[in-house]
């Protein structure tokens, strides 16, 4: 687990590099200096929270080059294009940083280091400035943690609905006649159906370009007519089963630990899709008088178990999956150690000091967030306490708790924010589903059925 300490050396070339390029970027954009260290301050802001909360990570140069995206559209529409500064989409970019981070204070603070630039920009206009910002910061609450499409569209109407509000109150006190009134302020209406329309279109693009995944695009990953779950099914019934147990530990875990619980559940779904490869050498989808380990040595069961990693990542990356997804099918298993495979080999041979322990472990890397941690654990113990001949609910707790236990002191956990605090919570979570699902059941005798 991560430690985050002060300023690094690294951090604080970053900041003296900011500053120089602050005055360069003034320089060349032809803006106040003082704007763009305002925004050099915000971006300081963000690094600080970053460094104090493990939680939030936030990637400055996708940042930067979405405010340069924005900077260079307002400068082209100023000097080429004969149309209203109300028409600029700074709720566009607030949408689209809300949706793609999931952070609203980040999203603010973006609204507002843009409507500050775009008022600069037309004159230091600070009427523009006040309805953009409004437009941005009702966008960005309005599709936060949005899961359908249909609300970014409705966003982008009390956006409008907003904007034009906020004009309307500008031009009761410049004198402007009534006849102007609603002509002025269809723009600024307008303005909040473009930019929805905008992020509705582009959003695939930047989760593309920025390597992260929207709530909106993971719920079209759950559906399960996607043709790796539903091959899932057919192919390896019993590993499709898995998954959904996987899923809803992952996703419950995640909610107590203030993680991203759809990503995790989803994430779970498409862990092991690499096992369809070999459905039959993986316990969940064998017969029960049947193991095709029988016939192979404990080198080749483990070369074939541990390539069920690859073999996902090549079927994730044919598929077209989000990066965000690939991370969990490369993480789950981190740098496990395949035991029973492992203790096979050591029993099979006398000279034990030529079995290297390295050989038997997953390549990884380990899970790098609270959401890869988390199925991990879920993964591990599922399958620990489907294996029990007799699930009572003492040998299910004992279970889960040693197995978080050997992860924990197995460095599994080494690279990710979980705490000790929410490895319990994890722990009291997967023991109070896991019990509820594989509790012991009572035998009911048959009746003797007479006529």
């Amino acid at each position: 687990m991560r430690n985050h300490k002060g300023f690094t050396l690294k951090q604080a070339i970053f900041i003296l590099g900011g500053i120089v390029f602050s005055v360069f970027f003034a320089v060349i954009v032809d803006i106040p200096l003082v704007f763009v260290l305002l925004f050099f301050v915000l971006a300081a802001h963000l690094l600080i929270i970053s460094l104090k909360s493990g939680s939030k990570k936030y990637n400055f140069l996708s940042l930067g080059l979405l405010f340069l995206l924005g900077v260079a559209s307002s400068k082209l529409l100023k000097d080429y294009f004969e149309i209203s500064p109300y028409f600029f989409p700074v709720a566009f970019f607030a949408m689209l940083v809300s949706l793609l981070y999931r952070d609203l204070e980040l999203a603010l603070i973006f609204s507002i280091a843009l409507s500050v630039f775009v008022g600069i920009n037309y004159g230091g206009d600070l009427y523009l400035t006040s309805v953009l910002l409004v437009g941005g910061i009702l966008g960005s609450l309005f599709v936060w943690q949005a899961r359908r499409r249909s609300k970014i569209i409705t966003a982008g109407f009390f956006v409008g609905l907003a904007q034009g509000l906020c004009f309307l109150t500008f031009l009761r006190h410049s004198g402007t006649g009534s006849s102007q009134i609603l002509k002025f302020c269809f723009i600024p209406f307008l303005n909040g159906f473009i930019a929805s329309f905008l992020v509705a279109g582009l959003l695939p693009v930047f989760e593309f370009l920025f390597k992260v995944v929207t709530n909106i695009s993971l719920l079209e990953l759950a559906d399960f007519n996607h043709p790796l779950l539903k091959r899932l099914v057919l192919e390896a019934p019993g590993t499709y089963h898995h998954s959904l147990m996987v899923g809803n530990l992952a996703e419950m875990a995640s909610e107590v630990v203030g993680a991203n619980a759809l990503l995790a559940r989803v994430g779970a779904y498409y862990h092991d899709i690499g096992k369809l490869e070999k459905p039959e050498y993986f316990s969940e989808n064998q017969d029960r008088c049947a193991n095709k380990h029988d016939q192979l040595s404990a080198s080749m069961s483990r070369l074939v178990i541990m390539d069920h990693v690859k073999r996902g990542m090549d079927l994730a990356k044919s598929n077209r999956l989000n990066h965000a997804i690939i991370e969990f099918i490369s993480q789950h298993h981190g740098t496990s150690l395949v035991y029973y495979f492992y203790r096979r080999a050591l029993e099979a041979t006398e000279a034990k000091e030529d079995v290297q322990e390295e050989v038997f472990r997953y390549p990884g890397p380990k899970p790098q967030t609270k959401e890869t941690a988390i199925v991990l654990l879920a993964d591990s113990v599922e399958a620990a306490c489907r294996a029990l001949d007799e699930p009572t609910a003492e040998r299910i707790s004992d279970i889960v708790r040693r197995i978080i236990n050997n992860k924990f002191i197995d460095g599994q956990l080494d690279a990710c924010d979980l705490t000790l605090r929410d490895l319990e919570k994890i722990s009291t979570i997967f023991i109070h589903i896991l019990g509820g699902f594989y509790h012991s059941r009572i035998d009911y005798p048959q009746t003797d059925k007479r006529p």
